[in-house]
């Protein structure tokens, strides 16, 4: 079962909230990254989470069209194929979608979903994220419910954004300032629009900081702790234990964020952290290498030839591969989730 049942979904995200864990969500946009990122799980012995931006299904999709639908859903059903020679279990799940792609993208794959439950199977994606962070919370909010409706009866699991994350994502940008930080009211009006469960499991992004990309030292001021006033904060208006973690919280723009920040995440509900910066430059950096140390191989230089065998893409690409496996498995290691697939 290597990708996830909605019910083998549900309990992964239970055992990382009682085990005080995370999975890594890595970002993929071709066939290539997606077996880097199940290499990388494999060899951590670790389940989690291949997710689609609306971005790299653009480019899953081909420059001819660009057909963000067509990318995402290829490229998930090539995974339910090759999944199944790795020994984990991995949840499939698209990223940010801002409120002008939502009809270009989640309500058409949510849509795939529905017709397949309707015949009996599974989802084709475990989750989907809305990302209102755009926004006012109140139309923010608003959209997910909807979304949420949709997505329970499909037997996905939303994930939504409520406040902003800073730099860009695929268009997607907020400045770095006071406003990354969700307040407890951000937190209770999410809880009373969303519900706390009954109405629908979801996943939340809230910000304490949180910056795409990566940054010198000093220009992103991260505060994990924030997610415990949330928490407390929510579970106070509900009559909640003071130490109950109402919420599944992610940590986006996890890139580049230390061992001690990510320590206090975990310990403070979050169970799923995104990376695509890291990754992406772990792909990139073995690439650059070979060219840089075969250049007179893979081009054509001065008249000559060059060398089929240095400029054969598989060459380089199994370079690749292995770069942006290795950084998935460290990943795996700060996030606690190293060892603790399911059996």
């Amino acid at each position: 079962m290597p990708i996830a049942t909605p019910e083998v979904y549900n309990e992964m995200l239970d055992r990382a909230k009682a085990g005080k864990f995370a999975y890594p969500a890595i970002n993929v946009t071709s066939s290539q990254t997606l077996h880097a990122a199940l290499r990388g799980f494999a060899e951590a012995e670790s389940d989690g989470i291949i997710q689609i931006s609306t971005g790299g299904a653009e480019f899953l999709g081909g420059q001819h069209n660009k057909d963000m639908v067509v990318g995402a859903v290829a490229l998930a059903e090539f995974a339910h194929i090759v999944a199944a020679k790795y020994d984990v279990t991995v949840a499939l799940h698209t990223d940010h979608c801002p409120k002008d792609k939502l009809d270009g993208y989640v309500r058409p794959l949510i849509a795939v979903s529905e017709e397949r439950v309707a015949r009996g199977e599974n989802p084709l994606f475990q989750s989907h994220m809305w990302d209102g962070s755009a926004e006012t919370l109140a139309d923010n909010l608003a959209i997910g419910q909807e979304l949420l409706a949709r997505a329970v009866a499909a037997k996905i699991i939303l994930e939504v954004e409520i406040t902003p994350t800073g730099g860009e994502e695929d268009g997607v940008s907020h400045e770095i300032n006071d406003s990354l930080y969700t307040t407890v009211d951000d937190a209770i009006r999410t809880a009373e629009a969303l519900g706390l469960g009954e109405k629908g499991r979801y996943l939340l992004a809230a910000s304490f900081g949180n910056v795409h990309g990566v940054y010198k030292p000093g220009n992103v001021v991260l505060r994990p702790e924030l997610l415990k006033e949330l928490n407390e904060g929510v579970a106070a208006k509900y009559g909640r234990a003071a130490d109950a973690k109402v919420f599944d919280f992610v940590f986006h723009g996890g890139s580049g964020s230390s061992e001690e920040e990510i320590r206090t995440a975990l310990e403070n509900g979050v169970v799923k952290m995104n990376i695509d910066t890291d990754t992406q430059y772990a792909f990139t950096r073995p690439v650059a290498d070979h060219v840089l140390k075969n250049y007179d191989g893979v081009l054509k230089v001065d008249g000559e030839v060059g060398s089929k065998k240095t400029y054969d893409p598989r060459t380089w690409g199994k370079l690749a591969e292995a770069g942006m496996a290795a950084r998935v498995l460290e990943a795996c290691g700060h996030l606690r989730s190293a060892g603790n697939k399911i059996k």
